[in-house]
């Protein structure tokens, strides 16, 4: 005798014998009910598109597949939850590993290289668009879908509701990747202390212009002076103005490759990427796809004076303004530290780490009230001094599901199932208000977060404004991301180690990268490794005739204008004026 809930006539059943299909939607409604509330779907529409996933899974049905993704709190709810959600409702057993953003790329480009199947789906960055869509490794998704995955490709997926499938799309108008999980990296502030009249007064009275949110890094700059070397404490508590990290290890790169060059105002003008030169400084001419340089000599602006700036800031100011030992955390230590609750802001924070500044401060939050209201909020990153109006002002992280072809069609197809499942409409408003990553429009819009949003300390308020598309993710210049990104963090760790200056690194990263390009635009040529769109490099010139002439931007006489700050007050209403 086994025992069923079945909730279809709002009824408890009693079935002996009873076939696969009632567990499974016995299953399912126990789940819709008891875990995937609320949801921008009614209930009746989210047992028939579980009911779905039971029929499309029923050849698959006892198998056991592999997937990897990086550490974020999204990732660790799929792991945790939604995989047995998955097996108890469709049979297919997955084991969900986690892993650093590092290893996650090391084990895609490996399985790249190899042609051995390591794992059935990864949710990989976008950031690798430029990769995949020269590689031709990855199945297409968009034709995946209207051929051998058509059985397995829900009608109910909704490509349309996806928040950043531009971002998953390549060159080519093919989509490569499935978004899972999508984060911006924006400024993050303690507007508590912004908001007293006694810090107001004092900073004006010392810069001439009032405490806000920064609009430049002049701006951000001064804030970071005042509340290290000026207000020093708050509540018998050391505070500082400023919070970053710099451990010598993958995440520095990263850090730096996460637009923070285009945030300076390194690249060129254009959304989503520079065009010519893009925020990792390589340049690609309009309508082409082969990337012509890195250095300043072949027309690129990696080593440009604004990159040098930009890593010359990030190294002074963490040195300057932020607590001891920063320098030595790594991006999963320094974001959830602001929970502490001694930084008076932070330039370059992710808000995928949202849910550690919103935990109670039962969990050790400093950062919000006794009723859990955030004293902090985030706002737009300021910008550099080189920017211009019509760059990009910052990075978007978005985490999508890719597979590849050396992964057998039948693990592929129930890895495409699983990707389906946990990105549903059935189960994503929940997942959103978990991981605080959104995907789709339908869950940012969804009423639940309209209740939620002073919780939320703006992040809302930015998903639902049409500023979100100026902050991107990595673009098609980068040719071979995994082979790329690899050279950043050694180089910029010279310079957090004081091996090397900003300008001495800067110079070496971007002779590497043309290296490393250069040997790819040798394989492309011999076999055609890249379809035709490696690297072409341009013969170096002397940089001069490059400075200020199409290329890298020339020197300002003047890198520290005036600060400028907006009230936030304002800064939201012209959010949603938009």
């Amino acid at each position: 005798m086994r025992t069923y809930l079945f909730c279809a006539s709002a009824a408890i059943a009693v079935i002996a014998g009873a076939p696969a299909a009632f567990a499974d939607m016995a299953a399912a409604e126990k789940w819709i009910d008891e875990e995937f509330q609320p949801s921008a779907i009614s209930r009746d529409d989210q047992v028939a598109e579980m009911q779905w996933f039971i029929d499309a899974a029923e050849p698959f049905a006892g198998m056991e597949i592999n997937v990897l993704s990086e550490g974020v709190p999204t990732h660790s709810y799929e792991s945790d939850v939604l995989t047995k959600a998955f097996e108890e409702i469709t049979g297919i057993k997955v084991n969900h590993q986690i892993l650093g953003e590092g290893e996650v790329v090391q084990a895609v480009q490996t399985q790249m290289q190899t042609n051995r199947n390591l794992y059935d789906g990864y949710v990989n960055d976008s950031d690798l668009i430029g990769t995949h869509a020269r590689l031709q490794q990855a199945y297409p998704i968009s034709d995946m879908m209207e051929g051998d995955w058509a059985d397995v490709t829900s009608p109910t997926l909704d490509l349309d509701d996806f928040i950043g499938i531009q971002f998953t799309t390549g060159p080519d108008g093919k989509i490569y990747q499935l978004p899972d999980q999508q984060f911006a990296n924006l400024y993050w502030f303690r507007k508590d202390w912004f908001d007293r009249e006694d810090l107001k007064a004092q900073f004006k009275e010392k810069y001439g212009y009032d405490l806000g949110v920064p609009i430049n890094w002049s701006a951000y700059e001064d804030i970071a002076e005042f509340f290290t070397e000026d207000v020093k404490e708050i509540d018998g508590t050391q505070i500082y103005g400023h919070m970053d990290y710099g451990k010598r290890a993958p995440d520095l790169g990263w850090r730096m490759t996460d637009a923070w060059l285009s945030m300076a105002g390194a690249g060129s003008k254009g959304l989503p990427n520079g065009v010519p030169i893009d925020e990792w400084g390589i340049r690609m001419e309009e309508g082409t796809c082969n990337p012509v340089g890195a250095s300043v000599s072949r027309g690129g602006a990696t080593n440009g004076p604004a990159a040098v700036y930009a890593i010359r800031k990030w190294d002074e100011w963490l040195r300057k303004y932020a607590p001891p030992g920063a320098a030595s955390y790594d991006f999963y230590q320094s974001l959830p530290a602001l929970a502490q609750g001694n930084v008076a802001q932070q330039i370059f924070w992710y808000t995928a780490f949202v849910p550690d500044v919103v935990a109670p401060r039962s969990a050790g939050n400093n950062t919000v009230d006794e009723e859990g209201t955030p004293l902090w909020r985030m706002a737009p990153s300021p910008h550099g001094p080189y920017w211009e109006e019509g760059m990009k002002v910052g990075y978007q992280d978005v985490g999508s599901w890719t597979f590849l072809k050396s992964t057998p069609m039948d693990r592929a197809k129930a890895a495409w199932l699983y990707a389906q499942f946990v990105t549903s409409k059935t189960v994503d408003t929940k997942k959103s208000h978990v991981g605080l990553t959104f995907i789709r429009n339908s869950s940012v819009n969804d009423e639940s977060f309209t209740e939620r949003a002073p919780k939320l300390g703006g992040l809302v308020e930015f998903y639902r404004s049409p500023d979100r598309v100026v902050w991107t993710p990595t673009g098609i210049n980068v040719p071979d991301y995994p082979k790329l990104a690899q050279i950043w963090w050694q180089q910029i760790g010279d310079v957090n180690a004081g091996t090397f200056t900003p300008q001495e690194a800067m110079d070496r990263l971007a002779e590497e990268m043309d290296i490393t390009m250069g040997r790819m635009q040798q394989a492309d040529e011999q076999a055609n490794v890249y379809g035709g769109c490696g690297p072409r490099l341009n013969e170096p010139k002397d940089p001069s005739e490059w400075i200020g002439n199409g290329g890298a931007k020339a020197k300002l006489e003047n890198e520290k204008p005036q600060g400028e700050t907006i009230a936030y007050e304002d800064l939201i209403k012209q959010w949603e004026a938009n």
